[in-house]
């Protein structure tokens, strides 16, 4: 740890606590945290003790950062200021304010694109029984309603019923995709573990929203009493899609819609997670062991 170090604390509840370490035994943080009354939440000097509590002291690693006096400059001329808010101003956007000069949270990035790829998903499942009944010639829900709606969706990329679901969930899950290429953007002031992490995940979520999208059109043909992606084959293969979640074609057109969204949001993440911690692990094997270790 040294001056001008972003350090943090992992507090209950799996959330963390921010601070700028000034290099003499304190501590400068956004008092407010959560749990706690923010009436008078503000930018303190505290010492190491006070802020650690019973947690373990961490430090941020970045890439591109500004001087370590320029950020204890930046926290001392913030001591006193108020205005904490959770989602716009906490501890963390502080810290990294201080270090950077751009306020950025990335737990709160975080649970914003898990909360938003749960609405586009949750939307998606929502909306799409709607969207087949209204799109075809034959309205409502019956057999031949799903069918027309199908076509119709799927007639405007050229194509039939069984890409209709698809074209359904189309723009759902391009917004999916935004939503991930933009929470795992590039940032040059990220570690490079990080940065290379992030890109994993973006072009990730790509490939899962390519990938579950084919990927039902197969199911449609492959899960069908009839082979094949005649009328009766998708008519069949939707239909034992549904029943797995106890429904009927209405319910499979829905889940093979709604999969590419869920695929997307699930693959940017997984793969992220899984590239930054082995190439964490990598890292760490590849430092030298001291002498006589």
């Amino acid at each position: 740890m040294a001056r001008g170090d972003h350090i943090y604390v992992l507090r209950p509840l799996l959330y963390t606590h921010h601070g700028i370490d000034v290099g003499d035994g304190t501590v400068i943080h956004f008092s407010g945290e959560p749990g706690q009354s923010k009436a008078n939440a503000g930018i303190v000097r505290s010492s190491l003790e006070e802020f650690l509590g019973t947690g373990e002291l961490r430090i941020r690693d970045y890439g591109k950062r500004d001087d370590p006096q320029v950020t204890v400059d930046r926290a001392e001329s913030q001591l006193g200021a108020t205005g904490y808010n959770l989602i716009i101003n906490n501890c963390e956007h502080f810290a990294t304010w201080c270090c950077t000069g751009k306020p950025v949270s990335r737990q709160v990035r975080g649970v914003g694109s898990l909360t938003a790829q749960g609405a586009v998903a949750a939307t998606t499942v929502a909306s799409a029984g709607g969207v087949v009944a209204a799109a075809g010639a034959v309205e409502g829900l019956s057999a031949a309603g799903v069918m027309s709606g199908l076509a119709s969706a799927g007639g405007l990329v050229g194509g039939g019923a069984a890409l209709g679901p698809a074209v359904i969930g189309a723009v759902p899950t391009l917004l999916t995709v935004g939503v991930a290429q933009i929470a795992l953007r590039d940032d040059e002031s990220l570690p490079a573990v990080e940065r290379a992490a992030r890109r994993d995940g973006r072009v990730a979520s790509v490939a899962g929203a390519s990938a579950a999208t084919f990927g039902g059109v197969a199911a449609i043909s492959v899960f069908g009493t009839t082979a094949g992606l005649s009328a009766a084959g998708i008519s069949s293969g939707l239909a034992a899609i549904g029943a797995t979640v106890g429904g009927g074609m209405v319910a499979g057109a829905t889940l093979v819609a709604a999969a590419p969204v869920v695929a997307t949001g699930a693959a940017a993440a997984g793969v992220f997670l899984l590239s930054r911690g082995a190439r964490r692990y990598l890292k760490a094997r590849r430092k030298p062991h001291k002498a006589g270790s």
